[in-house]
């Protein structure tokens, strides 16, 4: 995967900066040249000594270096690389990437730079939690920069918490899975999907809620994913396995979904495959409901919100393509047809889930896939693959477009 690829390693002052000497080795290991930069602060962890030793190339530090301007130039150092990483990010180099500072060799290369750009922050746990921080980091994702971690434990300062520069094996796979992207038909899409069923509370002990099992939504999320999307999976209580490189939000309620879903906007892509509970309870009661014999409590139900049909009725932010799953028990198609037109989406992926079929949590499913244009079957397949299928036809969609 990288034999080949050029890396410009750029290394800024924490005292994680010990392990980018190991990212070297497990790049070079993998056929990737990587040229490195450090900024004053590193030095102070660190020796440009050691990366040249390890890297073979020069090693870059001084932007005012006459001799490495008239040689290389900052801007020919970050556009001759295929990729930049920035390992450790410390949050005074994402502060000035976010506000689009340079008053170093490093902040100016990444300014100048027209590649992709992945930060590993590398921070106290205070510092990855304020607001400061927690903007800039947003702005960084909106302008497409990408991240791998921080992850969370004992920290150099001695704190417990999220802050930890992720280990090099795991920036290595991160950058595989860059180059990995950029040869996949849905990388730089944003894609958001649901699944499970939700949980309508009906006192602290019992709910509402129904028989999936969050394996058709989950396949749909790893699909994507696969075929390079950036994927947001918003689930109800299931006991499955988050797909790897899928980013997990976990839900109770109806209401708990459809807002994680808005918060999740803006994406390409809207796959809406949960279960969602038609109906709760209007007041949950705060205790447990007692046994009465012979009177059955009396349960005053409302209508849940609609997430499919709000989602597709957004004038603002609405994916550019909205699917919705039907799942039925009689007249399949009819029902189908009839929720495409009521909901506003673009297609509805329908399927049987009487119990003859075994598709309400079993592995295997019938669906029908219903667009404006008219109707296709897919026979019996593993959830597996019908999510593949699925996320093929929608690349192959959203190529048209």
């Amino acid at each position: 995967m990288l034999a080949g690829k050029r890396i410009l390693l750029i290394v800024t002052g924490g005292i994680a900066a010990y392990k980018s000497l190991d990212l070297v080795r497990r790049l070079q290991d993998r056929g990737a040249s990587v040229r490195c930069l450090l900024t004053e602060a590193a030095c102070e962890f660190v020796t440009p000594l050691s990366f040249a030793a390890l890297s073979g190339e020069k090693v870059f530090t001084d932007l005012f270096s006459l001799t490495d301007e008239s040689e290389m130039g900052h801007i020919r150092l970050s556009r001759e690389a295929d990729l930049v990483v920035v390992a450790p990010a410390t949050a005074d180099i994402m502060a000035k990437m976010a506000n689009g500072l340079a008053d170093d060799l490093a902040s100016t290369a990444l300014l100048a730079t027209d590649k992709r750009v992945l930060l590993a922050p590398a921070m106290n746990a205070e510092m990855w939690a304020k607001p400061a921080t927690e903007r800039n980091v947003e702005r960084l994702r909106k302008d497409g920069v990408l991240m791998v971690g921080p992850g969370a434990g004992e920290l150099a300062c001695g704190e417990v918490g999220p802050g930890r520069m992720a280990e090099p094996l795991e920036i290595v796979t991160a950058i595989e899975n860059v180059f990995a992207a950029a040869k996949k038909p849905l990388a730089g899409k944003r894609a958001l999907v649901t699944a499970g069923p939700t949980h309508e509370a009906i006192d602290p002990v019992r709910f509402i809620a129904n028989r999936s099992s969050g394996k058709q939504g989950y396949a749909v999320a790893a699909a994507l994913a696969e075929l390079g999307a950036s994927v947001t999976l918003i689930s109800g209580p299931t006991a499955i396995a988050p797909p790897v490189g899928v980013s997990l939000v976990k839900v109770e309620t109806a209401r708990d979904m459809l807002a994680a879903c808005e918060k999740a906007l803006p994406a390409d892509i809207g796959v809406f495959v949960a279960a969602v509970a038609d109906w709760r309870v209007d007041v949950a009661a705060q205790g447990k409901i007692k046994k009465r014999s012979g009177k059955p409590p009396g349960l005053a139900l409302v209508e849940n919100p609609d997430i499919l049909a709000t989602i597709s009725a957004r004038k603002v932010e609405r994916p550019a393509l909205v699917v919705g799953f039907a799942a039925e028990t009689d007249d399949v198609l009819r029902h189908a047809k009839a929720k495409l037109k009521k909901k506003g989406c673009d297609w509805i992926v329908a399927n049987d889930v009487s119990h003859r079929g075994g598709a309400m949590g079993g592995d295997f499913n019938t669906v029908h896939i219903v667009t404006g244009r008219g109707v296709e079957t897919w026979k019996r397949l593993p959830k597996s693959e019908v999510a593949a299928r699925l996320a093929r036809r929608i690349a192959d969609r959203l190529g048209r477009r």
